[in-house]
């Protein structure tokens, strides 16, 4: 490959959706030159989802944006991760910014994650256009598909799926957020179930509820449900859950599905990233990371290369490889969460050993997550 430095200075780029992949995209474009538009279905960015969390390896490419500092403002850290049973005894403790000093852990509600970049790519001279859905993609000389689960421009580049049911469903909730709170995040495993909570920024802590059943469950965020529902799925946890669960006023219900990780990410003037191209279950908190990930690869690839069907080719070839790996551990811990009669007593029995005797185990395991630098692209 020629490196053709700035290939992308006055260059054209259609994004379609305005999430975070789609935000981070559009900034690391225009930062390079590119003229970017965004076309975002809603009417305007609403208090959509939850918290979520954002490791190093996302976190440097905030950095790298000129981020650091208005992110650490609006987020709050997220120095440890504690597994524990369903009665709030610890299993076991992951000590991340011991393990990882001076890398970002944090968490963020996902729209204050939006709200920054949206600033930061209107500021950079992106145009972002609400209130405009596409229902049939438009003929622009690159289009990038940041649309989601359901994304139109998956389906031009690899036609009709069917996702299938995991027989998972997942309810999100804020509640407040007690002042004496620790910061970090919690992981209660129970039989068939399991709840993460963690503090976020201003005064809320994010609760994640996921019981396995076997009635479907719709796919996407905004169902709503009776917080009832929730808190008799998880009456027989003990420790802080009752009384945070005790606080929930409303909450929100999915069904987890399984998506294929796209086989094609590219033709010669289309691109998908993040959820459009990698959907991913939520048991290794990474949905949002990839997605930087992936927007800032992208930018670096098509910057780099003036022949954009081989910086396209470049990026998927990238990134494919590491996405699949997350999504395949990912759906691994929603099984080792949810243990049940002997295989629960031996799991938690040998997770409670490697906490005492070598720490840093079970956190190295999943050190090649973390660890990653997306801005190192070769």
């Amino acid at each position: 490959m020629t490196r053709t430095d700035h290939a992308l200075r006055a260059r054209p780029v259609t994004i379609v959706g305005g999430g975070i992949g789609g935000l981070t995209a559009a900034l690391a474009l225009a930062q390079r030159g590119a003229r970017v538009t965004v076309l975002e279905r809603a009417g305007q960015f609403r208090e959509v989802g939850a918290g979520i969390q954002i490791s190093p390896n996302a976190a440097r490419v905030l950095s790298a944006l000129g981020l650091a500092e208005r992110f650490r403002a609006v987020s709050a850290p997220n120095p440890t991760v504690t597994l524990r049973d369903q009665h709030g005894a610890p299993v076991l403790r992951m000590d991340m910014a011991g393990f990882r000093p001076g890398q970002d852990f944090r968490t963020i509600h996902r729209a204050r994650m939006i709200e920054l970049l949206d600033s930061a790519a209107r500021e950079a001279g992106v145009e972002i256009r609400l209130d405009h859905p596409v229902e049939t993609l438009p003929d622009a000389p690159l289009l990038i598909g940041a649309d989601g689960l359901h994304s139109r421009v998956r389906f031009a580049l690899n036609g009709p799926e069917t996702p299938f049911f995991t027989g998972q469903a997942a309810w999100r909730a804020l509640v407040p957020l007690a002042p004496d709170a620790e910061p970090g995040a919690q992981v209660f495993m129970g039989p068939g179930r399991h709840l993460v909570s963690y503090p976020l920024a201003h005064g809320l802590r994010n609760i994640v509820a996921v019981e396995e059943r076997s009635g479907w469950t719709a796919e996407g965020w905004s169902h709503a449900d009776d917080p009832g529902n929730l808190r008799r799925a998880f009456a027989g946890f003990g420790g802080p859950v009752p009384g945070w669960l005790a606080q929930v006023t409303d909450c929100a219900i999915w069904g987890l599905h399984r998506h294929r990780v796209a086989e094609r990410w590219h033709d010669d003037r289309r691109a998908i990233l993040g959820d459009a191209a990698h959907p991913t279950l939520p048991f290794l908190a990474q949905g949002a990371c990839m997605a930087i990930e992936d927007a800032w690869t992208l930018a670096a690839c098509l910057d780099a290369d003036g022949d954009q069907p081989r910086a396209l080719a470049r990026y998927q070839a990238l990134r494919r490889d590491r996405c699949v790996r997350i999504v395949e551990t990912a759906t691994a811990n929603a099984r080792n969460y949810h243990l049940s009669g002997p295989r629960r007593l031996l799991g938690h029995a040998a997770l409670k050993t490697a906490n005492r005797i070598a720490p840093r185990t079970v956190f190295e395991r999943f050190a090649w997550v973390y660890d990653f630098d997306p801005t190192a692209v070769p």
